[in-house]
C-alpha cells in the first residue's frame, strides 16, 4: 500500500525496511537469528500465499478471476435457470478440516496514523460520512434477518459453511435474483456462484475498455490512464510462493503487452501480469462499474473509505498465460471478480481441502497443477484431496468466491478483470478465527524467547501485524468503526438511513443483523487472553463499553 499513515504500518518482513523494523522490535542480540528463522519458516513451511510480495500494494492479491463450471465442454455454456446448478466433478467430496490455515506473506492493512495516535485517528481523524445515493432500498427483510440469526446461533461462534457443493449455481437473470436470494443461498452457507454477463452489461468499462472484437482497447486505456503507475508481477519467476513485483507506468506495460502478443505470447522479459491496481484510489473517477447490490455489505471498503486512505478494489490485466498461484484471500475474506474482457480458469478448493495439499514440510503448493503433487514422498496426503472445482469465466461474467476457499487462476485469453475483497457479518467470525491462528503461529515460532524476551506478547503482536497486516488492536478499531456506523443507523431510524454514509443503504434490518454479529465477535475478542494484554487505556470507547452499547441496541431492536 502506498500511504505511510497506516494502522499497522509495519513493512513486509522480507523487505529491507521490514527487516529493520522487526530488528528494532526484538532484542538486538537475537534479532538477526530470529529474522532468519522466521522468514524461512513463514515463507517456506507455512505455505505463503500468492500475490503479496510487495507491501505497497494492499492484500488484494489473488482475487483475480472467475467462472464456475465443473465439467468441460459445451455443456458449460448452457445457462441454468436461477436455483438450478451445474454438475460437479465426480469424487470431489470435501476433506475434513484439520489444523491451522496457511499463513500469508506480509501485507499492511487498516491504515491510519502512528501507533500512539490510533484511538484519536480512528475516532476524530475519520472523514465525515458523505451521502451516497444508492439505486436500491433496504435489502434485508425481517424474515431473512431471523433466518441469519438462527444460522449463526447454530454455529455457536465457530466459523462454518456447507462444505463443497455438489453443484454450483449459475445465475442467469438479474430480474429474477434478489439480494435475499444471494444472502440466503450463498453468503450464509459460504458457497460459490456465477452471475451471467447480464449483471454487468451496463458497466462503462465493458463499453470503453474493450474493442468491437472483444479485446482490450489499448488505445483508450493509454489515453485515459497511460501515466498511472501500476504494480506488475512476473509470473515466470517464483519468489517463495509468490511472484516478484515491480512498478511501471501503464503505457510501458501496454507496450510490453503488445510486444508480447506480436512475439507469439513470448518475451525475454518474462510473463508479466498487472495485479492489484487500485484504479478507484489512484485515478480520476469515471463510469467504470456499478457495485453489484449483492456485494454492497462490504465492511473492508467501508472502513477504508471512512479513513480516506486506501481500498480493496483492484484491476487485474494480462495476456494469455498470466496466472495467480494457489492462495486464499486476505483475512479469509469474500471476493468477487468480473471479467471486463477475456476468459479465465479457476481451480477452487473448499475450506479444509488445502490441508491435504501440504507438502512434507507443511507448506502449501505454489501450483496445484504441478506433477510434483503426485509424489507421495513430497505430498503424502495428496490422495485425500478431491479434485478442484473448475471454473471457466467468460467475458462479463461475475464470480463470487466464498470466505476461505483456496484457488488458483489462469488467464485463457488477453484479459482484464475488476475484483474486490470484502468482509461483512457473514464471515466476520472467520476473519477473527484466522487472526487467532496467525497469532498462535507467531507465538509458536518465537516460543523459545517467551521467558527471556521483555514484552514477549507485545512483540508477538508486532510480528503478527508485519506478517498478516493487522493485529488485535487494529482489529478492535475495525470493529469499532463499523459498530458505530450501525448504531448511528439505528439511532436515526428508517428515515435517517440514507444520510449515514457508505454502508448505510442496507436498511434497519441489516443494521440489526450486523450489530448482532459485531457483538458476538467483539465479546470473543474481549475474552481472549492476548487481547486482555493489549493496552486499551487510550481506546474510546473502551471495548466493554462498546459491547454494552451493542447489546443494548440488540435488545431495543428485538421487535423491529
Amino acid at each position: 500500500m502506498s500511504s505511510a499513515l497506516r494502522l499497522g504500518a509495519v513493512p513486509a518482513s522480507g523487505t529491507k525496511q521490514g527487516r529493520k523494523r522487526l530488528a528494532q522490535a526484538l532484542p538486538s542480540d537475537r534479532a538477526a537469528a530470529h529474522l532468519r528463522r522466521w522468514r524461512v519458516t513463514l515463507r517456506t513451511r507455512a505455505g505463503i500465499e500468492a500475490g503479496h510480495p510487495n507491501c505497497r500494494t494492499p492484500p488484494g492479491a489473488g482475487k483475480p478471476e472467475a467462472r464456475l463450471a465443473h465439467a468441460r465442454g459445451p455443456a458449460l455454456r448452457t445457462p441454468c435457470p436461477v436455483g438450478t446448478e451445474r454438475p460437479r466433478t465426480p469424487g470431489s467430496e470435501p476433506v475434513p478440516r484439520h489444523f491451522r490455515s496457511g499463513r500469508r506473506l506480509p501485507r499492511t492493512l487498516l491504515a491510519v496514523a502512528p501507533r500512539s495516535l490510533l484511538p484519536a485517528a480512528v475516532t476524530s481523524g475519520v472523514r465525515a460520512p458523505q451521502p451516497q445515493p444508492r439505486p436500491w432500498g433496504p435489502l434485508m427483510d425481517q424474515e431473512t434477518r431471523a433466518l441469519a440469526e438462527r444460522h449463526f446461533r447454530g454455529l455457536g461462534g465457530v466459523p462454518g459453511g456447507s462444505g463443497a457443493p455438489g453443484r454450483v449455481a449459475f445465475i442467469q437473470a438479474p430480474s429474477a435474483f434478489s439480494y435475499a436470494d444471494f444472502f440466503r443461498g450463498f453468503l450464509l452457507p459460504n458457497l460459490p456462484c456465477v452471475f451471467s454477463s447480464a449483471f454487468t452489461a451496463a458497466w462503462g468499462s465493458r463499453r470503453r475498455w474493450v474493442t468491437a472484437a472483444g479485446k482490450p482497447d489499448f488505445d483508450y486505456l493509454l489515453r485515459k490512464y497511460g501515466d498511472v503507475v501500476v504494480p506488475v508481477a512476473n509470473c515466470g519467476v517464483r519468489e517463495y510462493n509468490a511472484n516478484p513485483k515491480e512498478h511501471m507506468p501503464l503505457r510501458d506495460y501496454i507496450s510490453y503487452w503488445r510486444d508480447y502478443i506480436q512475439g507469439g505470447y513470448s518475451s525475454p522479459r518474462g510473463c508479466l501480469y498487472l495485479k492489484d491496481w487500485h484504479l478507484c484510489r489512484d485515478s480520476s473517477a469515471e463510469d467504470v462499474f456499478t457495485l453489484p447490490v449483492y456485494f454492497s455489505s462490504d465492511w473492508l471498503n467501508e472502513f477504508w473509505d471512512a479513513l480516506d486512505v486506501d481500498d480493496y478494489r483492484f484491476v487485474y490485466a494480462g495476456p494469455t498465460g498470466t496466472w495467480s498461484p494457489f492462495h486464499a484471500d486476505i483475512f479469509r475474506s469474500f471476493s468477487w471478480s468480473v471479467n471486463i474482457c477475456g476468459r479465465k480458469k479457476w481451480l477452487l478448493f473448499p475450506p479444509g481441502q488445502e490441508e491435504a495439499l501440504r507438502d512434507c514440510h507443511g507448506g502449501l503448493p505454489y501450483d496445484v497443477t504441478s506433477p510434483t503433487l503426485q509424489d507421495a514422498n513430497l505430498h503424502p496426503r495428496h490422495q485425500c484431496c478431491s479434485p478442484p472445482l473448475e471454473i471457466i469465466q467468460e467475458a462479463g461474467e461475475m464470480v463470487f468466491i466464498p470466505s476461505g476457499w483456496h484457488h488458483q487462476v489462469h488467464n485463457l485469453d488477453d484479459t482484464i478483470s475488476i475484483n474486490h475483497n470484502w468482509v461483512n457479518g457473514c464471515n466476520l467470525a472467520t476473519m477473527w478465527h484466522f487472526l487467532q491462528q496467525e497469532l498462535h503461529a507467531v507465538q509458536q515460532e518465537i516460543s523459545e524467547w517467551r521467558d527471556s524476551m521483555p514484552d514477549w506478547h507485545h512483540h508477538c503482536q508486532v510480528i503478527m501485524r508485519s506478517c498478516s497486516g493487522i493485529n488485535f488492536e487494529e482489529f478492535y478499531h475495525f470493529l469499532k468503526v463499523i459498530a458505530e456506523r450501525r448504531l448511528l443507523i439505528l439511532g436515526k431510524g428508517a428515515e435517517g438511513t440514507a444520510e449515514c454514509g457508505p454502508g448505510t443503504g442496507l436498511g434497519l434490518q441489516h443494521a440489526v443483523f450486523d450489530i448482532g454479529r459485531l457483538a458476538e465477535v467483539l465479546a470473543s475478542v474481549i475474552a481472549h487472553p492476548d487481547f486482555q494484554r493489549v493496552d486499551t487505556g487510550a481506546f474510546s470507547p473502551q471495548p466493554e463499553e462498546l459491547l454494552r452499547r451493542l447489546e443494548e441496541a440488540i435488545a431495543a431492536a428485538a421487535d423491529l
